[in-house]
């Protein structure tokens, strides 16, 4: 009996990414994004190259009940997820006193608040079962503070803490929690945040959706608790334990500034 993985915010980088790559492996797939006819194209891609049966869920995760609801619609018709991804996700680019606060609150009830119902919903099923995974995506902004990204730094700070903690918790349970963590990545994430003229990714060489999305998939497998795509983006995160917080802070700041607009 084939496997089937849930993926959030399947439609486009490394979600979609993420998606295919399952569907190599066997896994059915359950597609969630708030774009029907993107996730009917990947849907299409996939059954074309892959002998998978694909269920694509047009829902905004921001609605209220979004998360019970397709937990409730997938258990009506005895769906089991065996791999819960958590890559929906975005980001607001700019300094915070001017920040439009219902994005930034939108951006935590995204990336903080549906991730952990989530969780806790499909975990409840996974108790039940061996060999269940769940990948929660996070981002090297995880370990970090981010000026001019103050909430999306701090809603992956959450998300790495979290899975971590729960890493520990499901020791015992066979269930393998990962938290995928990269760097500045070739997707819409940039344009969708706004910050294509950010120093952080203005000019830079950025890995490739397909190149992250393989690389979590393999450290799932692997059952590694914390998986950083990159030898650079590696050695950054262990810039915190050699210079001081409020340094970080300032080169941070430098990094991602963008003059034309703050």
């Amino acid at each position: 009996m084939k496997k089937t993985a849930l993926v959030t915010g399947a439609s486009a980088g490394i979600g979609l990414e993420l998606a295919k790559e399952f569907a190599a492996a066997g896994y059915n797939l359950v597609l969630v994004a708030r774009s029907k006819d993107k996730l009917d194209k990947l849907a299409q891609e996939i059954q074309e190259t892959s002998e998978v049966k694909v269920l694509i869920v047009a829902k905004d995760l921001l609605a209220q009940n979004a998360c019970q609801e397709i937990y409730d619609d997938l258990e009506s018709q005895g769906i089991k997820i065996s791999c819960l991804v958590n890559n929906a996700g975005f980001a607001n680019y700019g300094s915070f006193a001017k920040a439009d606060i219902k994005k930034e609150l939108a951006s935590i009830q995204l990336n903080v608040v549906a991730l952990t119902e989530l969780t806790w919903l499909f975990m409840q099923d996974m108790l039940e079962h061996n060999q269940s995974e769940i990948l929660n995506v996070a981002s090297t902004a995880a370990f970090f503070s981010g000026p001019y990204m103050a909430v999306y730094y701090a809603t992956k700070n959450y998300v790495l803490a979290f899975s971590e903690a729960l890493s520990v918790e499901l020791k015992d349970t066979g269930i393998t929690i990962s938290t995928l963590c990269p760097g500045p990545t070739y997707s819409d994430f940039q344009a969708t945040a706004k910050m294509e003229n950010s120093k952080l990714v203005k000019g830079k060489k950025m890995m490739t959706s397909a190149e992250v999305a393989r690389i979590g998939y393999q450290g799932l497998k692997a059952k590694r608790a914390i998986v950083i795509p990159g030898l650079m983006n590696k050695i950054q995160v262990l810039a915190p334990r050699f210079l001081p917080r409020r340094l970080m802070k300032v080169i941070l700041a430098n990094m991602q500034k963008d003059d034309s607009n703050l």
